[in-house]
């Protein structure tokens, strides 16, 4: 049997066993062990040990429990309360307020915690009830939820960069430079869509917070300058060259510390939660790595992405096509795939092709971390839609999934403005002290 069989061989049987749910990082483990087997069987066990032990002493992967961390004692510490609270206090009295407020709550969170899920776990339990409370309509409020919590896996730290990073080889810094400002903009097209939403039909959001005089909004955009002062201290130092980031993501874990003393807010019991949590996360995430590495040495063993790569110039496609292919295909498989699965399925298949046609890495990996948060969203399985369906349980899957669409339009519009115009993307990154 040659590479190019026993590639396509390896990507069935995993497909396969991830439909029958198994583990993402044992799935890869398991078809990247055996692929070199058949290729190579002198080489399997020395390889799969080998990659095991090279991931789990890579200095730069620290960063991952580091910034669990930081997410986790943001939520013990109230940090993240206090953050919906400021966004309130400024945007609630406006029309379709409550859920812009979500919007930016989910915003601020993710640049401390990096996961999509966390996000709309936390703002959605803040944030939903207040909804309820005003008599949004339940599509818009869990629309902005679910959509809110994907800034998770954009805005820095983002678990997505890292590996997209580990997996490509580029710099972590630099691609968590890259997602600030699509991050930002993106945040704006969902407050955007809310508005345009609510002002098509008022009724969706048909109640509006008092206005909070300007004293008190100061004085809760205060109680929020600790989530603030982190955000801009770690992603700021990385942008002057101050720390590198690894070093942000530890003095980050060590101020949001710091700030959970100060406020109290930390016993035994939580304290055990908050570390056993991070270990959950950070263990899973690294299992991933594991698999994904053993895999990629499993497909660059059968040449097929060489191969690939030699089928796509003899065609002659351009960069851009290839670029649009691809975004297509990570849409298509984020309806019914993990973000985190798609990355290192795809990605050692996919850098051989676009390298060679200049394609920079940097601005490819965002318009993938984008096109994987429009499949968190999109139906059949939008894994977002699910989590929010377990805060809102009597909220019916199809009202949730009519919620998400002008987000997900959103997202499109922001994925089409960093496609035509890069430097969205790329400014801070080209522009980073060093």
């Amino acid at each position: 049997m040659d590479g190019a069989s026993i590639a396509a061989l390896g990507f069935v049987t995993l497909f396969v066993l991830l439909f029958i749910r198994m583990p993402v990082g044992l799935a890869m483990m398991l078809v990247g062990t055996v692929g070199i087997f058949l290729i190579r069987p002198q080489a399997a066990l020395p390889k799969l040990a080998g990659e095991i032990f090279s991931e789990a002493t890579s200095y730069p992967l620290t960063i991952i429990p580091l910034f669990v961390l930081m997410g986790n004692l943001a939520g013990v510490s109230g940090m993240s309360r206090d953050l919906y609270s400021a966004a309130h206090a400024w945007l609630g009295h406006l029309k379709g307020g409550l859920a812009s407020t979500t919007v930016v709550g989910c915003a601020g969170f993710s640049a401390l915690s990096g996961s999509s899920l966390a996000a709309a776990l936390t703002m959605g339990r803040v944030s939903l009830p207040e909804m309820k409370r005003f008599n949004y309509d339940d599509g818009l409020a869990t629309g902005a939820v679910a959509a809110g919590g994907t800034l998770g896996i954009l805005i820095p730290p983002s678990a997505g960069f890292v590996i997209y990073a580990i997996l490509t080889e580029q710099s972590i810094g630099q691609l968590f430079l890259a997602g600030v400002m699509p991050g930002l903009l993106l945040t704006l097209h969902f407050v955007v869509a809310i508005w345009l939403v609510v002002s098509r039909d008022p009724d969706k959001a048909p109640m509006t917070a008092t206005i909070i005089p300007l004293a008190d909004r100061l004085r809760a955009l205060g109680r929020a300058g600790w989530i603030i002062g982190i955000i801009v201290l770690t992603i700021g130092g990385i942008y002057g060259g101050v720390f590198s980031a690894v070093e942000a993501a530890g003095i980050g874990a060590a101020l949001a510390f710091l700030v959970a003393l100060i406020r109290r807010s930390l016993n035994v019991q939580n304290l055990t939660d908050v570390f056993l949590s991070t270990l959950s996360s950070s263990g899973t995430l690294f299992l991933i790595l594991f698999g994904a590495f053993v895999f990629k040495s499993f497909v660059g063993f059968t040449g097929i992405a060489f191969a690939m790569s030699q089928w796509v110039e003899a065609q002659g496609f351009g960069g851009m096509q290839i670029v649009l292919a691809f975004l297509a295909m990570f849409i298509v498989l984020g309806t019914f795939m993990e973000g985190f699965a798609i990355l290192v399925l795809t990605v050692p298949l996919i850098q051989p092709i676009i390298e060679p046609l200049g394609i920079d890495l940097i601005w490819f990996g965002v318009l993938t971390v984008i096109a994987l948060e429009m499949g968190l969203i999109s139906p059949p399985v939008g894994i977002n839609v699910f989590v929010v369906k377990g805060i809102a349980s009597d909220v019916p899957l199809g009202t949730i999934f009519r919620g998400i669409w002008p987000f997900w339009f959103a997202m499109l519009a922001t994925l089409i403005l960093i496609l035509l115009i890069p430097k969205i993307a790329l400014f801070l990154p080209t522009t980073m002290f060093g």
